[in-house]
């Protein structure tokens, strides 16, 4: 159940030039094909399972939760796409385990696609390698994996970068599931939400029974912690709130000319016990935050779920709704990660 695509907002001001030829191009050419859903594979060929990826994925190992998921992507008005994503509801890979592994993430490139194709390739292998668990579920272990998973991915993408003479960067967030347990992490201002019903069985009479609770922490060069962070390592942060008057992020995989005035791919890791409460996840690059609040795009998706449309056509609509109703301007890519108990 697996399926990757590379796709992003320009998170610099338009110093760059456009630095996507090494990768390849998206889907989106118009029309009502723009908007592409979780179609084709970026992984390498070692990593990738066959079976349809919006298909739900249960592990007997691991309770009653089962998970549906699928993503979509609008390259919006932008000229190319440097969104990636992945969507892999069996990621245990060559790692196999009694608990069940799942992972989705996006992944928003800046000043071209290349580091976000990268850490699309790299980040969940190196989180496998770095001892996510796969027998008995460990919070403490399973945090530190995905702690060093980041850091080796962003340090053989700066000697790439190097190497290739390019100087890309990329926002992330990325959720695991081990079991019923749900790990989010991010850099930068990609967001996840979860949808969580106020009544123990899931059920609700409408939207107002259901909480929207944003799980991330935006990482702007602009808030006082990231602020302080930064001029502490030899970095300012401008008027216009950019990190030496020129990045709007303060955390990003690559980015190799502000790595030494204050950007780090250092991500928040949050986790949670799945319940009959968490209805559902939304992942979102900057681009659909842009235009959809939380709890207005949970409501979104709420209606279209509970109108039996499937999961690839719900986030296929919330980026269609996102570009051509919101005018979101920017790449906008979207994952609904749906849970059902039942």
């Amino acid at each position: 159940m697996t399926e990757m695509n590379p796709s992003s907002s320009n998170k610099r001001d338009g110093e760059f030039s456009d630095l996507s030829s090494a990768s390849k191009k998206s889907k989106a050419n118009g029309g009502e094909n723009q908007i592409s859903e979780a179609t084709t594979s970026k992984i390498p060929s070692n990593q990738v399972n066959s079976d349809n990826n919006s298909s739900p994925e249960k592990n007997n190992s691991d309770g009653c939760f089962l998970i549906e998921a699928d993503a979509a992507e609008d390259k919006g008005s932008r000229h190319t796409m440097e969104d990636a994503w992945v969507v892999l509801q069996d990621a245990s890979l060559d790692f196999p385990g009694k608990l069940r592994c799942a992972h989705f993430a996006i992944y928003d490139g800046h000043g071209g696609r290349l580091a976000a194709d990268y850490a699309q390739k790299h980040l969940h292998r190196n989180v496998l390698l770095a001892g996510l668990p796969r027998e008995l579920l460990d919070v403490k272990a399973a945090k530190k994996a995905i702690l060093e998973g980041f850091k080796k991915t962003d340090d053989s993408l700066l000697q790439e970068s190097t190497a290739g003479g390019w100087q890309d960067g990329a926002t992330a967030v990325c959720v695991w599931v081990l079991g019923q347990t749900v790990f989010v992490a991010n850099v930068g201002d990609a967001k996840a939400v979860v949808a969580r019903s106020a009544v123990a069985d899931g059920s609700q009479n409408g939207s107002s029974g259901l909480k929207s609770i944003v799980l991330t922490r935006e990482h702007k060069a602009i808030y006082p912690q990231e602020r302080a962070r930064i001029q502490k390592a030899g970095g300012s942060v401008s008027s216009n709130g950019r990190l030496q008057g020129r990045l709007e992020v303060s955390r990003a995989f690559g980015d190799r000319q502000f790595k030494k005035v204050g950007v780090v791919a250092t991500p928040d890791i949050h986790s949670f016990d799945l319940t009959e409460r968490d209805q559902f996840i939304i992942l979102g690059c900057d681009g659909l935050w842009g235009v959809f609040g939380p709890s207005d795009a949970v409501e979104f998706v709420h209606k279209q779920l509970k109108d039996g449309v499937s999961v690839a056509a719900v986030s296929r609509r919330l980026v269609r709704e996102a570009v051509r109703e919101r005018r979101c301007k920017d790449n906008c890519t979207a994952i609904v990660i749906a849970f059902n108990n039942k």
